[in-house]
């Protein structure tokens, strides 16, 4: 078994032995889905020791016949567009376990459907077949249905069904792009490589149709305006660390495929190209504007996400180097940056039963470590210079310009009012004068405290030293550019 195949079956198998576990063993439960998602951590980042980041090849290469009457392949790999989500994945869901700690209710079905998920995450990110690469994405929306359904608030039932039905309409135009591209393979077969030395001979036609049927499937994961509807109650509603991997992770998946079949359908992107620049306007303004109208501090975090994944969409509309390492980057930053913001936001909830920011007040006196690390991950959304999400944003707007010109500037709005809402969220916790109300309230704990320690570092070191994680993209977004042209 290579190592990829470890990284991606470990998780499995860690559903698998929790499921054979007594539901009393809670200690067992934690601490085989610790470690099994431990492992695919460890070996993940060991990767990068051996990634050769000069080549837009891929590398860790695993391939076998799986259905060969078919075309389809079990087939593995990564480059510098996969390898790093998957680090992400693997990072986040780490994270979001550490989390879970403190639940309580039927944690032995929460955990062995966590790690299922984190298993489907990781096929859609290293999969070499397109067939395999939906395989996976359908089985993600089983554990994410039964982890809000279950485990969620008073409205978890319509928040869990919406997520499952939206996902799954989008994703049958998908699989119909999927077959299409497949009968006009010579040789039918669902192999990334080769599927994509067959694209050069398709129609204009044909390749603008198929991409629509893609973006379709893909624009509800992302979530593109108007197909974001699940988001806002899908987050309000599920536990929290649930919302830090739907946030952080989940919606990475719908980026990436648009990526991919991008590259493979290079003349359907170029001609949506226009149509992405104007949903991503969309998105940047309105997801703002909504988070600024929130004062359920979920809800902001939630449509705030509606907002930073425009920033995604808006560099791959530029179809150039710059505006694809601005996606990419946005997709590795928002996803530590709203991993943190809803983990705070669930720390101060089990404290005060309230996500109500008006309620606050003065909380920089009594939980000065929760303020400094909440306060960093909302300077961090709004893109201030130094920190993780300005560097992603700021590639994205000068891809963009490259392309589109100053109707750009629309985006600053969004920027505006992202920094004003985050401004008015840390002076209404933090300063000002304290709420008697929450004097009892008791600063982070040390398995509240690790985590943010953890998405605190990387927030602060990628936003000052980017060029590792611009490295080990770059070859791969100049190789994937280079169609455009």
């Amino acid at each position: 078994m290579g190592t990829l195949s470890t990284i991606l079956w470990v998780p499995l198998i860690g559903a698998i032995v929790i499921c054979l576990l007594p539901k009393q063993q809670l200690k067992a439960i934690q601490g085989v889905a610790l470690l099994c998602a431990g492992i695919s951590l460890l070996l993940s980042w060991g990767l990068l020791g051996s990634f050769d980041a000069s080549s837009a090849a891929i590398q860790f290469a695993e391939k076998h016949a799986w259905v060969p009457e078919l075309g389809m392949t079990y087939s593995l790999g990564v480059d510098g567009l996969s390898l790093p989500v998957v680090l992400l994945t693997t990072l986040i869901t780490l994270v979001c376990l550490i989390a879970s700690l403190g639940m309580t209710e039927r944690m032995k079905a929460y955990f062995a459907w966590f790690m299922l998920l984190e298993f489907a995450v990781l096929g859609v990110f290293m999969a070499q077949d397109w067939f395999l690469f939906y395989m996976f994405w359908e089985i993600t929306l089983v554990p994410m249905f039964f982890l809000i359904g279950v485990w969620g608030g008073e409205r978890r039932g319509p928040a869990s069904l919406s997520f499952f039905l939206y996902t799954l309409g989008g994703s049958v135009f998908m699989l119909l792009g999927i077959i299409a591209a497949y009968v006009n393979s010579p040789g039918h077969t669902f192999d990334f490589a080769a599927m994509l030395a067959a694209s050069g001979g398709w129609s204009r036609e044909f390749q603008i149709l198929v991409f629509g049927g893609f973006l379709l499937g893909v624009a509800v994961k992302i979530p593109a305006f108007p197909l974001h509807g699940w988001l806002p109650l899908a987050h309000v509603e599920a536990p929290v660390p649930v919302s830090m991997f739907l946030s952080a992770v989940l919606l990475k998946m719908g980026a990436y495929g648009l990526m991919r079949a991008g590259v493979l359908l290079p003349i359907g992107i170029e001609w949506f190209a226009p149509i992405l620049f104007v949903i991503a306007m969309i998105n940047i303004t309105y997801g703002s504007l909504m988070s600024w109208r929130q004062t359920d501090l979920k809800a902001m975090v939630a449509f705030s996400s509606v907002s930073h994944m425009g920033f995604v969409l808006l560099g791959v509309a530029a179809l150039t180097v710059t505006g694809f390492t601005g996606a990419v980057m946005q997709m590795v930053t928002h996803g530590i940056i709203t991993a943190g913001l809803f983990m705070f936001v669930g720390v101060i909830y089990e404290r005060a039963h309230t996500r109500d920011v008006t309620e606050f007040g003065g909380l920089s006196r009594n939980m000065p470590m929760y303020s400094v690390f909440m306060s960093l991950a909302l300077l961090a959304s709004m893109g201030l210079p130094g920190l993780a999400g300005f560097i992603s944003e700021f590639h994205a707007l000068v891809g963009a310009f490259e392309r589109f010109g100053i109707w750009v500037a629309v985006a600053s709005v969004g920027v505006l009012v992202t920094a004003a809402y985050s401004l008015r969220t840390i002076g209404r916790m933090f300063a000002g004068t304290s709420n008697p109300k929450w004097e009892h309230l008791t600063d982070m704990n040390m398995r509240e405290l690790a985590p943010a320690v953890v998405l605190g570092a990387f927030t602060v070191a990628i936003g000052i030293f980017p060029g590792p994680l611009l490295n080990l993209m770059k070859a791969t977004l100049v190789h994937s550019a280079a169609a455009f042209k």
